[in-house]
């Protein structure tokens, strides 16, 4: 694998005004897990970043909302490789596009950098080449705060020849949501074992609403 600097990649890419560029507010986990969930949790920080971690390799069975069922690949190192999936478009959700993201765990930081590529080699040498349907983008996955209130943080950088406002309103929408992000809710489920449900007095029903039991996470 060529030698990538992958955090300075997506600082340039960040503090250019002509790209398309989010950041999500942080998310308390455990403020989230107390006020809406039952029963009322904890994550440690140390947690929040296995999932990370455990999400990074597999995204498709800890953001099964975005990534096609089994269309996941990852190769290379243990904290450096190259992921693919099939990936919902960010503007056309109906529809899906092969995305190549170069990948680096920071393990000292808690902090996952994708590097989105035009294109790239399989684990074989036969290239791949990304959808064409969107812009190319660079994503930062990290973990704030302290170990016993950990902050679950997100920012995006579509790579453009100006700022798209249709984007920024997708990503608006998803910031607004007040639940958790589906891969914490999963962890929790599917890696812990606990069962976990949305209160119904916040779900709009007359009962919790239990989160459905998926494949098992290994």
């Amino acid at each position: 694998m060529d030698f990538l600097d992958y955090e300075t990649i997506f600082a340039q890419a960040w503090a250019d005004p002509a790209n398309t560029r989010y950041e999500m507010r942080p998310i308390d986990v455990n403020s989230v897990l107390a006020e809406r969930y039952e029963p009322s949790e904890r994550l440690s920080r140390a947690q929040l970043w296995d999932v990370e971690v455990r999400k990074a390799r597999r995204p498709d069975l800890f953001i099964p909302g975005v990534v096609a069922k089994g269309s996941a690949q990852a190769w290379g190192g243990d904290d450096t490789f190259v992921r693919t999936s099939s990936q919902r478009l960010w503007l056309a959700r109906e529809q899906y596009g092969l995305i190549i993201e170069q990948t680096h765990l920071n393990h000292a930081e808690q902090k996952v950098t994708f590097v989105g590529a035009a294109e790239h080699p399989d684990r074989d040498g036969v290239q791949l080449h990304a959808s064409t349907d969107q812009p190319i983008f660079h994503v930062e996955h990290s973990v704030g705060g302290d170990e016993n209130r950990p902050l679950n943080e997100w920012r995006i950088v579509h790579l453009a020849a100006q700022p798209d406002e249709r984007l920024l309103e997708v990503f608006a929408r998803i910031d607004a949501d007040p639940w958790l992000p589906e891969f914490i809710e999963i962890y929790i489920r599917d890696v812990l074992g606990i069962g976990l449900a949305r209160r119904a007095d916040l779900a709009g029903g007359d009962r919790p609403v239990e989160l459905d039991s998926g494949a098992p996470v290994s």
